[in-house]
């Protein structure tokens, strides 16, 4: 069976000028710093955000652990947002292989509050508590409905954690879907932050691969941290290939996701679905099961038995996620499957 997939931006094809590009890539051996397709990339992603250097790692949630690591030491702590991806779906890495105490934030607004920064920070000099040395702020927000937030809330918050004397990272996994949604540039963002990750391999399209932006001398302890981590590839030039082509090309057309979600949404409630309502939809819809469905896996199973994919959020709740792989066409197809199950 033919699947409409709109589990996540992550089920994205790499296309067909991503593979021609992958099969022609000049390599070498990126530890040692030569393969000049991995080099190019790191250039032109530092050029994009306005930062000093980049580094090319296997995924977002690398990139993310590589930044705490290198922003942080052992035995001190991070803030985060309860709801942000590296609290809730990054294994406990923070903890468990940084060594750094994370402290949960409320982010249910997209961003970390201003109270609940003051209130979880533990100052330097404290010698009951673990020193609070960087907070992650993540946009688009994932669990939040894939909710963008302007530069000048990013702005905010950056500078209250700055003057606090935080180092400031942005998980940035989609942070080309706030950029798309708001009209402005990247660098927008990226200035207020120590470091940035961006990933290449959600609605950019690319296989694989996420790329990690900051100082020259944070850059050189994250490499360090990678290698690790075990993310110290050789050849890699093959997959950056594709992600020099995600960054530069892909970026423009994210509208288009955003443009069907904005349908989808309006075609579920239509159908009775409780849709999650936003101003500011980028590309994910979230909906709240009803009496006749409350079990969210078993209703993802019917969706499958009718060749209808989509991703279980919670306890009833459900996520749909669009992307380049489904057009304006495939979202009427999931909502007529959508209509013969009800709400």
């Amino acid at each position: 069976m033919e699947y409409l997939d709109f589990r996540s931006d992550t089920v994205t094809k790499p296309t067909e000028e991503m593979r021609r590009a992958m099969a022609s890539a000049a390599v070498g051996d990126d530890v040692l710093g030569d393969d000049p397709t991995i080099n190019e990339l790191q250039a032109y992603a530092a050029e994009l955000t306005g930062m000093e250097a980049a580094l090319y790692v296997c995924s977002g949630t690398m990139g993310n652990l590589a930044a705490i690591m290198s922003h942080c030491a052992r035995g001190e702590a991070a803030l985060l947002g309860v709801g942000s991806h590296t609290w809730k779906n990054e294994t406990g890495n923070v903890a468990a292989i940084a060594g750094v105490m994370p402290y949960p934030l409320d982010d249910s607004s997209g961003l970390p509050t201003e109270e609940s920064i003051k209130t979880s920070y533990q100052p330097l000099g404290n010698i009951h508590c673990a020193n609070t040395t960087m907070i992650s702020i993540e946009n688009t927000h994932n669990s939040a409905g894939g909710l963008p937030s302007e530069a000048g809330r990013v702005a905010s918050v950056a500078a209250l954690a700055r003057d606090m004397g935080m180092k400031v990272h942005i998980d940035g996994a989609r942070i080309f879907d706030a950029v798309a949604f708001f009209g402005n540039d990247v660098k927008d963002y990226a200035c207020h932050a120590d470091s940035i990750q961006i990933c290449l391999s959600k609605g950019l399209g690319a296989p694989m691969g996420s790329i990690l932006c900051g100082g020259r001398d944070f850059i050189e302890r994250a490499k360090k941290y990678r290698k690790a981590l075990g993310g110290g590839q050789r050849q890699s030039g093959i997959a950056a290939a594709a992600g020099l082509i995600a960054l530069r090309n892909m970026r423009s057309r994210l509208v288009v996701d955003h443009k069907n979600a904005v349908l989808l949404a309006s075609l579920l409630q239509d159908c009775g679905y409780d849709v999650e309502r936003t101003e500011k939809r980028t590309n994910m819809v979230f909906f709240r099961l009803g009496i006749k469905y409350t079990d969210a896996a078993i209703f993802a199973d019917m969706c499958r038995e009718r060749g209808l994919l989509l991703g279980p959020a919670g306890p009833g709740r459900i996520r749909m996620v669009t992307h380049l792989d489904v057009d304006e066409t495939s979202v009427r197809k999931a909502a007529e499957i959508m209509k013969t199950l009800g709400a």
